[in-house]
């Protein structure tokens, strides 16, 4: 069961009326108590603390966390060296408005430095403000409206993305926009496919001459769990782009940090046009960036161009101060190689007891990233998805979720690993997976 440690009482109710429990109180302030759509839980847990690999709600309860807020910290919660180089930071400059700092010049050197595509460097604040500025100057850059994503990528709150994401399977092969809001003639303009079907591309391209601006794509679908890219795939979209002129945009949001110092990019070979970075680029601190080829990088009025790219908070001292420790302590390869070992166990341990168990599941995942489909193999592309038992897989993970393991418990979601989870960690999560799966009916 999850454990418990002594915490600071919760402070004073303020007079008025207000409940008495946070998570009422958050109910009663916040719309649906969250300030996300995808953060709800059922029950609701409110937190209080972080540390290391490990959470504690404002009842005391302590959880194993592979939820990560859905994967930043890759060094794992409140990370000391993180954290020390922030504090020292913001003793010596906050947010100054004009000019470059200190900070801006060293991380966009290291990019610079470990990211293949990456040329030239702007910051901004979070992954949807990045792949907005990448689809601009993409459309910028070739004179073409359109652009291809594909169904089960997530990139961010821009209208022109905003759709074909965990899509019911009646909505497959059509627009399914993902708000209410969004300007029809953007969603109009962007073309949804499936992954891992070059062919699917080729044949966008012929069906629209000298449309299409650019393909989108995170090189692996994390915000479906992980779905690999076949050999010869993410090349088949470099080769099509460049005999297209348009722009390929590797939206490593996730990937970026999470699975290399280099991105996805700099493992599986493929250099794209530009490239977007956030989560684990900052260890869970609030800061992004849009990198490419200097062709397109100065298309941005920073550089002398055309295309706008502002924002009050862009390159701010707090965010770039965790994002060099952070870079700093992936350069040595040591982190990696110790949550994709641990990804490795988890993976084939939970692969393991649902066979043993006598349920249909099939591990995906990769490198830090862990995902148990109820379901029959393949997983090439999202339509595959749709044969996964999503009431099996929520059931599962908030079984575990009950036991002090914190698996967010929402369909497709993956587990994500930090340089702070260990073996025992592991060990513990298999042996309490063993048991909720051994009670979970087949």
């Amino acid at each position: 069961m999850a454990t418990t440690e002594a915490l600071p009482a919760p402070a004073a109710v303020p007079a008025g009326g207000l409940p008495a429990t946070w998570a009422a109180r958050a109910t009663a302030a916040l719309p649906g108590g969250v300030t996300s759509f995808t953060r709800g839980l059922t029950p609701p847990i409110t937190w209080s603390r972080a540390e290391g690999a490990y959470l504690w709600d404002t009842a005391g309860t302590r959880y194993l966390d592979y939820h990560l807020a859905f994967g930043p910290q890759i060094l794992g919660h409140n990370h000391p060296q993180v954290n020390d180089r922030v504090k020292h930071a913001i003793d010596r400059i906050d947010c100054i408005g004009v000019g470059s700092t200190e900070l801006e010049v060293e991380v966009a050197e290291k990019l610079i430095r470990h990211v293949p595509s990456a040329e030239a460097v702007l910051f901004c604040n979070s992954g949807s403000e990045a792949t907005m500025h990448a689809v601009r100057v993409a459309r910028a850059a070739t004179g073409r409206p359109k652009i291809i994503k594909f169904q089960g990528c997530y990139h961010g709150a821009y209208d022109s993305l905003l759709l074909n994401v965990i899509s019911p399977a009646a909505r497959l092969g059509q627009q399914d926009p993902l708000s209410a809001g969004l300007l029809s003639h953007a969603l109009d303009d962007t073309i949804v496919l499936p992954f891992n079907d070059a062919a699917a591309v080729e044949q966008a391209f012929d069906a629209h001459p000298d449309q299409i601006a650019a393909v989108i794509t995170e090189p692996i679908p994390h915000n479906i769990g992980a779905v690999l890219p076949e050999p010869g795939y993410l090349e088949a979209l470099r080769a099509l782009t460049r005999r297209h002129a348009a722009v390929l945009i590797f939206d490593e949001v996730i990937t970026g940090f999470r699975h290399a110092i280099g991105g996805y990019q700099s493992i599986c070979g493929v250099t794209p046009d530009l490239t977007t970075l956030a989560k684990s680029m900052g260890n869970g601190y609030p800061v992004a960036a849009v990198v490419g080829n200097k062709d397109l990088m100065h298309r941005f009025m920073p550089g002398g161009g055309d295309v706008f790219f502002g924002g009050t908070y862009n390159g701010h001292p707090v965010g770039l101060a965790a994002a060099a420790a952070t870079m700093d302590l992936l350069e040595d390869g040591a982190v990696h190689r110790h949550v994709f070992r641990l990804g490795e166990r988890l993976r084939s341990g939970l692969g393991e007891i649902a066979r043993r168990r006598g349920h249909t599941a099939t591990p995906g995942g990769y490198g830090s990233v862990a995902v148990l489909y109820f379901m029959e193999a393949p997983v090439r592309d999202y339509a595959d998805l749709l044969r996964c038992d999503g009431a099996k897989y929520v059931a599962f993970h908030q079984r575990m979720t009950e036991r002090g393991v914190f698996m967010l418990p929402m369909n497709l979601k993956r587990n994500n690993l930090s340089a702070a989870h260990t073996d025992a960690d592991v060990d513990r999560t298999l042996e309490l997976a063993d048991a909720v799966l051994a009670d979970l009916p087949r």
